[in-house]
């Protein structure tokens, strides 16, 4: 059973059955960043707009991560952070933007916030909107104090935990309980006009990353053999997609390059929604960790995907339409912090890959 902690002491605040453990008709939710994190959240949130199905719910998040709402069904707002004024170097723009930002949010006289994010910025920023009730977790998932600032505090432990299974916590904690479905997508009838004329049947492969984390970047000419092994298996070409990332489109031509005619590139997909579109209109996804890997798992494509440096029980997509996580343990993964010789990345094979997404694919046939 979960707790709550006020004060340092347990405290049950359990409502009547089958009513939400805190009353409110204005919600906030917190999670800041980084859009492959904000994407996450997103599967815990139809339970939560079930426990309020009256309430006013908006979502506040940092401007750079805004589009991982795309397309988000039952939420009324979207409150956004301007990141670039908020750092801690720019003192003067930060006490600015700060105030700004807690004069919309006490204009809005929430009753209840659910910080997701678990740190001291979202928790301050949650205590300083005036907000009465205020659910985050206990240390050590709640992190640099944060624990401190909320009313209402979820233990968890220690161990690691999906991402999926700590959102769902928060929720649970407040008495509803996500159902396992990918969440419902709402996409502008727009949002494919940009991508032209598309194969009937199409595997997605995405090898690029963040350019700060270009550690768990698989080779290209792996992604390439993938791409060849399975033309050569199911006749089916893939895409390689990119985005606005430093080095992204070099890197899929690259892959385009090395493929053959299996590949191809992917059109240019202007804004989060034609990258939804585009997944899913494909037929699975192979890639590593990063943002567009969640963004499949949204839109509702099976996924194979490659982890090295990072923990695969806390990272990995969420589970909707069939997932393959392939990782050797060297010794050294998981780690935050990535190295040049990438040992964990070079350790998994091509060919174990385009077996698994086979196997994927036999499983959904």
């Amino acid at each position: 059973m979960l707790s709550t902690r006020m004060g340092g002491t347990p405290v049950d605040v359990a409502g009547p059955a089958g009513a939400p453990r805190l009353a409110a008709d204005r919600v906030l939710v917190l999670r800041l960043g980084a859009l492959g994190d904000v994407v996450r959240t997103r599967f815990a949130f139809p339970a939560l707009r079930a426990l309020y199905p009256r309430a006013q719910i908006d979502w506040l998040v940092e401007d750079r991560a805004a589009a991982g709402l795309t397309g988000i069904v039952g939420l009324d707002r979207v409150v956004t952070l301007p990141r670039r004024e908020m750092r801690p170097g720019r003192p003067v723009a930060l006490a600015r933007a700060t105030r700004r930002a807690l004069r919309d949010l006490r204009d809005r006289r929430y009753d209840l916030a659910v910080d997701f994010h678990g740190i001291l910025k979202s928790a301050l920023l949650a205590r300083g909107a005036g907000i009465p009730q205020r659910v985050g977790y206990a240390a050590p998932l709640g992190r640099e104090g944060s624990p401190a600032l909320y009313t209402h505090r979820v233990a968890l432990g220690s161990d690691p935990l999906p991402r999926f299974e700590r959102n769902a916590a928060l929720v649970r904690y407040l008495g509803g309980e996500p159902d396992g479905r990918v969440p419902p997508l709402d996409l502008p009838p727009d949002a494919g006009d940009g991508l032209g004329s598309l194969p009937e049947r199409f595997y997605v492969i995405h090898p690029g990353t963040s350019p700060g984390t270009s550690y768990k970047r698989w080779e290209e000419r792996r992604f390439a053999e993938v791409a060849a092994r399975l033309a050569q298996h199911t006749g089916v070409p893939s895409l390689v997609t990119w985005g606005p990332v430093r080095g992204e489109r070099e890197c899929a031509e690259q892959v385009v390059e090395l493929s053959g005619d299996a590949a191809r590139l992917a059109p240019e997909t202007g804004s989060v929604a034609a990258l939804l579109e585009l997944l899913r209109r494909g037929t699975l996804f192979i890639g590593g960790d990063s943002g567009p890997m969640h963004l499949a798992a949204l839109a509702g494509l099976p996924l194979v995907v490659v982890f090295g440096p990072t923990d695969p029980v806390e990272n990995a997509p969420f589970d909707g339409s069939g997932l393959r996580v392939l990782r050797r343990d060297v010794g050294c993964n998981p780690c935050r912090e990535g190295c040049p010789v990438r040992s964990c990345m070079a350790a998994v094979e091509a060919a174990e890959v385009a077996e698994a997404a086979l196997e994927v694919l036999a499983a959904r046939s």
